[in-house]
């Protein structure tokens, strides 16, 4: 899997370090499952997608939606398992980093990200 590092352009802070892309219909379908949590500075960016679930897993994480441009549109912070988002109109991406992953990056709602 493509390895990815995701920043917080308007607070200039790292979100992600090495976040994992699942960007295909199987690693979409796979995300999270089956590991025992995230490292530090890990993470998982799912494209496309508006909405997420955490149904078999065994940890929290947090989540962070997106649009197209990188627009932050919602925030989850520790999503407990076997929950699942509401859709987000007009999200496209979404960003899951270990729990306590939005607040150290100090991401809020309309922060710009890029993924690169």
């Amino acid at each position: 899997m493509q390895l990815v590092r995701v920043t917080n352009l308007t607070k200039g802070t790292v979100v992600a370090e090495k976040a994992e892309l699942a960007a295909s219909f199987l690693t979409r379908l796979r995300g999270l499952l089956g590991r025992k949590g995230l490292a530090e500075g890990g993470g998982l960016v799912l494209r496309p997608t508006d909405s997420i679930h955490s149904f078999f897993m065994s940890f929290s994480f947090d989540a962070i939606f997106l649009d197209r441009s990188g627009l932050v549109l919602r925030l989850m912070s520790d999503m407990r398992p076997n929950r699942i988002s509401p859709l987000v109109r007009r999200g496209h991406v979404v960003v899951e980093l270990p729990a306590g992953g939005i607040a150290r990056s100090r991401t809020s709602t309309g922060d710009q990200l890029r993924i690169e």
